[in-house]
């Protein structure tokens, strides 16, 4: 390359060239974060993303759905969290080493759990992993958006990953779409979330869990 030819190569001003350093310097700082993450296991809390309409479940919610969860299948049982991440670490708890827990997210800091992570975004449904179809004793989700394109799309997952059991947590105005895409009926049980939420949340399912209360 001729001398002339290098000063026609685009220049970065300083300003530019120190927030490309920052940037860098951040995406670091998050890769080794989530490397010690992996290291110490599940001992790990993020904070809600209202970017990514996170909005976490508070700690009764989390410990009575996991407590629900082992008493509908049992320890020796595979279920699938959509989009309901606060629920991971309780119910492999609860459900201990002989079970099977996987958490379907688009959030990439829950790839810290492992091969428990399967990186999941609604608008692609049917990208998940093909060996699934119908593998877990119950499907437990909460689409992030209040939104019947988000539902519909996060139904046909639903659909495609569970036997039979379903859970789902989600805006009281989404009740009648959940009942024509899944046949799913309001329970008893409300989810409840740490920071108060101004639109109401239910629990919908195709069996009857108010048996399990």
């Amino acid at each position: 390359m001729s001398l002339d030819e290098d000063n026609d190569l685009p220049q970065l001003s300083a300003s530019t060239f120190a927030a490309l350093q920052e940037f860098y310097k951040e995406l670091e700082e998050r890769e080794l974060k989530q490397n010690d993450c992996k290291l110490t296991n599940t001992d790990v809390t993020f904070e809600e993303d209202w970017q990514l309409s996170q909005f976490w479940y508070d700690d009764k919610t989390v410990e009575d759905l996991a407590k629900l969860t082992l008493k509908i299948v049992g320890s020796n049982s595979k279920v699938a969290l959509v989009s309901c991440p606060t629920l991971y670490k309780k119910v492999k708890e609860f459900l201990g080493p002989n079970s099977e827990v996987s958490l379907y997210e688009y959030d990439q800091r829950f790839a810290a759990y492992g091969d428990d992570f399967i990186f999941y975004d609604y608008k692609s449904p049917l990208n998940v992993p093909r060996e699934r179809n119908s593998y877990y004793d119950i499907v437990i989700a909460d689409p992030p958006f209040l939104s019947d394109e988000c539902l519909t799309k996060t139904a046909v997952t639903i659909k495609f990953l569970a036997k039979e059991k379903i859970i789902l947590c989600t805006g009281a105005i989404m009740a009648d779409l959940a009942k024509r895409l899944l046949d799913l009926k309001q329970s008893k049980f409300i989810p409840r979330h740490r920071n108060n939420l101004a639109n109401e949340f239910w629990c919908f399912t195709n069996f009857n869990i108010d048996d399990y209360l």
